[in-house]
């Protein structure tokens, strides 16, 4: 409730309790909400600083919740008014910035970003302004930014901002791919699958795109090309569109009347290349019950080879 004004979920739950008593301690409070009473303590004395809480005049070491009309809302306004000006702020560098790019060059429409940690930094800024669609090409050596370290990734998708993701077919053999993949498709995020790929890529928005790269040589270091609206990222954009109309759908898969669910994925994984030792990997299961699982599935569609298993399969819809 209170996040608009910097505060957290600890402090929002202090107000609100006292909100609902005729006055308190901060030992009642901190007994009342399962919290220490030095976690409380530095808590009630901010809600003072706020003027959302004051103490009695009789007793000083309790404290009342003032009005929240009377107290939230000059914060707000000030906040709003503070979120007007930087959206103005915003409106006008955005125009200078326009306006310089109107006047680049050939060679400026594409700035050169150096070092791990700069590249990261640039990956997240350019998801975090996100507001349509993010496209990335992912390789199967270790990523540039892992999904745990990718917050702003959650954060777009939250807001709506679509997200297609091409990976090579190595990518699918990493522990875990497949249950994370499977959350990710079910907050809207589409992933596609190719045996190799030229190189990490992101675009964002039709309006920059982030392309990766390596020094060459003994001062070898890592980077990035950071390309700007132009025929280049036109370019870009047009490759991506390419491999993406050629690649393998990753999820979802139709269902498999005769099967199982473990049997679905695995049919998934077998048919993009994956091998037996990665797939019993990825369903956590031995490489034993995916040979067994591999000939039941045959068994049942009534073939002799995988490459048959694989035919049968399309045809019966089962992928």
């Amino acid at each position: 409730m209170l996040d608009a004004l910097g505060l957290d979920e600890e402090h929002t739950a202090v107000y609100r309790w006292i909100l609902q008593q005729t006055s308190a301690s901060a030992p009642e409070v901190a007994e009342a909400l399962g919290m220490s009473l030095p976690r409380v303590r530095p808590i009630v004395a901010q809600l003072e600083r706020l003027g959302l809480v004051a103490r009695k005049a009789a007793r000083s070491d309790r404290y009342v919740a003032s009005p929240p009309t009377t107290a939230l809302r000059p914060l707000l306004l000030e906040r709003e008014r503070g979120l007007t000006r930087a959206h103005e702020a915003l409106i006008e560098l955005s125009d200078l910035y326009r306006r310089s790019a109107e006047q680049r060059s050939v060679a400026d429409v594409v700035d050169v970003v150096i070092g791990d940690d700069a590249v990261r930094q640039r990956v997240a800024q350019l998801q975090a302004a996100s507001t349509e669609q993010v496209r990335v090409l992912v390789l199967h050596e270790v990523a540039l930014v892992s999904g745990e370290e990718n917050i702003e990734e959650d954060r777009a998708l939250a807001r709506g901002v679509r997200y297609r993701v091409i990976v090579e077919s190595a990518v699918l053999e990493r522990p875990g791919f497949l249950t994370a993949a499977r959350e990710m498709a079910q907050i809207g995020e589409e992933i596609r699958v190719l045996p190799t790929l030229p190189t990490r890529m992101f675009i964002v928005d039709d309006q920059m795109a982030l392309v990766p790269m390596h020094a060459q040589g003994d001062d070898e270091g890592f980077g990035a090309l950071l390309i700007h609206p132009s025929g280049l990222l036109d370019l870009v954009i047009a490759i991506f569109e390419e491999y993406w109309s050629h690649a393998t759908a990753f999820l979802p898969v139709a269902e498999v009347p005769t099967t199982e669910e473990v049997d679905r994925d695995l049919l998934r994984l077998l048919l993009l290349g994956v091998t037996d030792a990665a797939a019993a990997t990825q369903l956590g299961i031995s490489l034993r019950t995916v040979q067994r699982r591999v000939s039941d599935l045959m068994e049942i569609a009534g073939v002799t080879t995988r490459m048959q298993l694989g035919a049968e399969a399309v045809r019966r819809s089962w992928v």
